[in-house]
């Protein structure tokens, strides 16, 4: 850990100097390393924390010199570690990282109050967004008409790279807190206050476990996700509502904005999640928002200390009070509390209606429950006009009115509970339910056209297909069950509870039939498609679903043919009927994670770019017939190889016509944690996801991108997915590398999520789910998801190597060649300039570039057993990282990585010494660990160094998810 004292913070006035700037940030850093460092010191002793200090003096030397003799002697020393010091040191440097980030955060809060108290708003902020629509001349009016007809929603869901316990994430919160106290203390004492405080939650964190002993259950991560709605999101989005208020006063803000989940609800592979955990997701989800609401009437019940006497109240608030059980004769005078109290009551008894819990306070017992949450909201509205009566403005906005706004948000629902699974177990449960009724004995050998025709009759005969007292599968039965829970779950906590059903592995139009027929089964979807046919689709009765049956593209080839699937979809008889009358809306989700793994980073981009001009051509024609609006749902991860990268850019990066203030978009990973921990940084990146989609629906140009643009980038598509295939699905020994160079192995065995990491129990790539395939090659620092294909393709496209010259006659090429590639180059250095969809795409390639290291990745090659094999496919590997380090280099003209980004520029470089040793220190073990005796007592040490290791370096790069 840094030796040196932390300086005295900086004053933090305007300087046009970079390391001026920076110096809070350095000072935090020191801050926090000194009192880890003393944390250890005191924990282990002297000699622990200097050979902490010998391995990250060696680890830089071999980073910013590329010292070999320092590799040398940090190899020797590694070696020669016990496995107790070995775990001590993984522990100091994880923790490190740990706390760099929350520096980091702080200094990023702290620089944007800065410019906002200059008044300068930086880029993706809702007040940058409303100068830019104003300068457009798009007036108030325009931009809250807009947001009446936008639904913005982010989605929280688990995967097996969300390695943080909930006990780490709380203890980091309170140094977060702690640390953010610092600018605005001013005393010699209160500093030093301060620092004991940090002193006590660095050595709390310090002796917390940092891994897990039992593997992750859903239970688990619906608390997991749920901390971030107590500590964020319950907060901070009625606060956003208030700013857009704010910023539009006297225009009514509609709920455009709302939460989505997948916890609970998301089957996709994953056996763990039931019909039980379903319950018990909602039931949870409702506990944390009616407890909020409970906790937030009390604290009205303080504020609103209101005296008739003094401030006579509406007949309506009169009547509210009167209703309410509470006599307390210190109270006659006080209707706000009195009426509070009731309501109190009455949502106490609705907790445990809805949870079988009890709420905490109990001035009288618990009244008759809330029939819903627009009934809350009903008794909310009548206080707050009466405070409006008697000239109690300033009382409305203080907790009033956010109040009113989260329960308009989150209903006793909290958020929208998706439900998830993939399209054969559909086809399993269909078949055998077709089979004992006796309609086809193999419905899974039926063609497409077959599989269709029988489907729709099934949809058009109004009796169900499960036959009483036949015996089923345990599958098919649990299948049904989640349908069957979907009833009762809409029921009780209202239609927002559940609204999308999402099919993995959309690749026909039957897969979407076979959904909308086990919907029927269980009376989500009433009356006939064949009435729908012979009336007019807004008649009243026929066909209605409860559930929007929202299909996954997810390959290639379905992105492909993705505009085709749901045309022929809504062409069959009674569909788009259906559609219109169950609410006119249409989510199709886009696959970013394995459409990566199937054809590489630009292909999976162009291609979901070209889905998604042709599906909004497709609900163009739809909804001018019919009126159905299309929502794209985007399947983004935290790498740039599974779709991540700046939410803000990726949004205005869409092509034209294809957001129009619809956009749903999954959090995934670790990002959740780096987004959403910090209540200030979770509102700023809320607030980026409505500045974008506003400036995507109201600025975004509405002509498509130059023909040539087009050409060149689906000539480099094809280019790409070739050299990716080639080297990943066509190269002899190359699973067997990624399954000895990567950590993969050992991520299958970590605590870190309920789902397994493969779809089959198989070495094949094609099998491995997306998310560990891209894990495994960041936490070896090689990242190939986000980068490779993309220099071969456009070696490719320019005709020759690349290398450094700008384009120039290599000598080998003719002079037609020469300017054939120079016109190419000038060609791609337009789209970079005027694109925003290769803008985006290289600036995504340039953080990935910048976060690899394939000086620290050669490390991992050490641990191929055959070495001609390491030594064959790392120089691939490296040859084609240049190439496409050359190639952005030739488009974008910048030969430093990140020198249009030196925030990211200036985190890396303060992280990355420190994250370094991490990757080292996995090496060793992970070669201890293959090489291990069966029955070695020591084993069990080594393996939890490994997997703290992959702690650490997740928490260091932060979007590894």
């Amino acid at each position: 850990m840094p030796r040196k004292a932390a300086p005295s913070r900086a004053a933090g006035g305007p300087s046009s100097d970079a390391a001026e700037k920076n110096k809070p940030l350095v000072d935090d850093i020191r801050l926090l390393g000194r009192i880890l460092g003393a944390v250890i010191r005191d924990a282990e002793g002297e000699a622990a924390f200097e050979l902490i200090e010998r391995v990250r003096q060696l680890s830089v030397a071999y980073r910013l010199k590329r010292d070999a003799q320092a590799g040398r002697a940090l190899d020797r020393l590694l070696k020669n570690l016990s496995g107790d010091q070995t775990v001590s040191v993984i522990r100091a440097f994880s923790y490190f990282s740990h706390l760099a980030n929350i520096a980091e955060d702080r200094h990023h809060v702290r620089r944007r109050e800065h410019h906002e108290r200059q008044g300068h708003h930086q880029e993706g902020s809702l007040a940058t967004s409303f100068e830019r629509l104003a300068r457009a001349d798009i007036r108030a009016a325009d931009i809250a008409k807009a947001l009446q007809h936008a639904y913005i929603s982010p989605v929280l869901t688990a995967h097996p790279t969300e390695v943080q316990r909930k006990s780490i994430l709380d203890a980091e919160r309170a140094i977060a807190e702690l640390v953010g106290e610092r600018d605005q203390l001013r005393t010699a004492r209160d500093l030093l206050d301060n620092e004991a405080a940090l002193r006590a939650r660095v050595t709390q964190l310090w002796q917390t476990r940092m891994l897990r002993t039992a593997k992750l259950t859903v239970a688990d991560e619906i608390e997991n996700a749920l901390s971030y709605y107590r500590s964020t999101f319950l907060r901070q989005i009625p606060r956003l509502y208030r700013e857009i208020e704010d910023a539009l006063p006297g225009h009514e803000i509609a709920n455009f904005f709302r939460m989505g989940n997948w916890i609970g609800g998301d089957r996709d592979g994953n056996p763990f999640v039931t019909a039980d955990t379903l319950k018990m997701a909602l039931a949870s989800q409702s506990e944390t928002v009616l407890r909020y609401y409970l906790n937030e009437l009390h604290e009205l019940g303080a504020e609103l200390s209101i005296s008739a006497t003094l401030s006579p109240v509406t007949a309506q608030m009169r009547a509210l009070a009167e209703a309410s059980p509470d006599e307390n004769p210190h109270r006659l005078d006080e209707p706000y509390r009195r009426a509070l109290i009731g309501m109190y009551a009455r949502l106490a008894a609705t907790l445990h209606e809805f949870t079988g819990t009890e709420a905490l306070r109990q001035a009288v017992a618990p009244q008759r429950p809330y029939a819903s949450a627009e009934e809350l909201l009903t008794e909310l509205r009548v206080i707050e006009a009466s405070l409006l009566s008697h000239h109690a403005h300033a009382l409305v906005g203080l907790r009033l009115r956010p109040l009113m706004r989260a329960v308009q948000v989150f209903g006793f629902h909290l958020a929208t509970v998706d439900l998830r699974q993939n399209s054969d177990k559909h086809e399993m449960v269909l078949a055998e339910l077709l089979k004992v009724a006796q309609v086809e004995a193999d419905y899974s050998a039926l063609s497409e056209d077959s599989r269709r025709t029988l489907l729709m009759a099934q949809l058009n005969d109004a009796r169900p297909l499960k036959v009483r007292a036949a015996e089923y599968s345990e599958h098919t039965l649990g299948e049904l069950a989640i349908f069957e829970t979907a009833v009762l779950i809409l029921k009780r906590y209202g239609r927002n509870a559940l609204r999308h059903y999402i099919i993995s592995h959309t690749e026909t139009v039957s897969d979407l039939l076979e959904v909308l027929l086990l919907l029927k089964e269980v009376g989500l979807l009433r009356g006939t498609l064949e009435h729908d046919a012979e009336v007019h689709e807004s008649s009243p009765g026929g066909a209605v679903t409860d559930l929007i049956v929202s299909p996954l593209f997810e390959t290639i080839g379905d992105l492909q043919r993705s505009a085709e699937i749901m045309g022929e979809f809504y062409a069959l008889p009674g569909i788009a009927a259906l559609m219109k009358r169950s609410g006119a809306e249409q989510d199709v989700m886009l696959g970013y994670s394995d459409s990566n793994k199937d054809g590489g980073m630009f292909t999976s981009n162009w291609e979901l770019y070209r889905a998604e001009i042709a599906l909004v051509d497709l609900f163009s024609t739809l909804g001018k017939e019919h009126g159905i609006t299309l929502r794209l749902f985007h399947g983004r991860g935290g790498t740039v190889g599974r779709g991540g990268g700046p939410s803000y850019q990726a949004i205005l990066a869409q092509p034209p016509g294809t957001v129009q203030g619809q956009i749903r978009l999954t959090e995934q990973g670790e990002v959740i944690a780096s987004k959403y921990s910090h209540p200030e940084i979770g509102r700023r990146n809320l607030e980026t996801l409505v500045a974008a989609t506003l400036e995507a629906t109201l600025l975004h140009p509405t002509k498509s991108a130059p023909k040539g643009f087009l050409e060149a980038a689906q000539e480099i598509s094809v280019a790409s997915m070739k050299a990716f295939r080639k080297l990943v699905y066509e190269t002899p020994g190359f699973t067997d590398y990624f399954f000895s160079a990567t950590p993969i192995r050992e991520i299958a065995e970590l605590n870190i999520g309920s789902r397994p990491a493969s779809r089959k129990a198989t070495r094949a790539i094609e099998d491995l789910r997306a998310i560990p395939w891209s894990f495994s090659w960041g936490q070896c620092r090689v990242a190939l998801p986000g980068w490779c294909g993309f220099g071969s393709a456009i070696e490719t496209f320019l005709g020759g190597p690349l290398g450094n010259d700008s384009g120039k006659n290599s000598g080998k090429e003719s002079g037609k060649d020469a300017a054939q590639r120079k016109e190419r180059l000038a060609l791609l250095q337009k789209m970079h300039k005027q694109w925003p969809f290769f803008r985006t795409l290289l600036s995504n390639l340039d953080m990935v570039l910048a976060k690899s290291d394939l000086g620290i990745a050669a490390r991992y090659v050490e641990l191929v057993e055959d070495k001609k094999l390491g030594k064959r496919i790392f120089g691939l590997i490296q040859a084609e990282w240049q190439r496409t380090s050359d190639a952005l280099s030739l488009i974008t003209g910048e030969t430093q990585r990140l020198a249009s980004n030196p925030s990211l520029a200036r985190s890396i470089e303060h992280r990355f010494p420190y994250l370094d040793p991490l990757n080292h220190l996995q090496v060793e073990l992970m070669r201890r660990y293959r090489h291990r005796v069966e029955g070695d007592p020591g084993n069990a040490r080594v393996q939890r160094g490994i997997h703290i290791s992959i702690n650490g370096v997740a928490a260091g790069l932060r979007n590894t998810g």
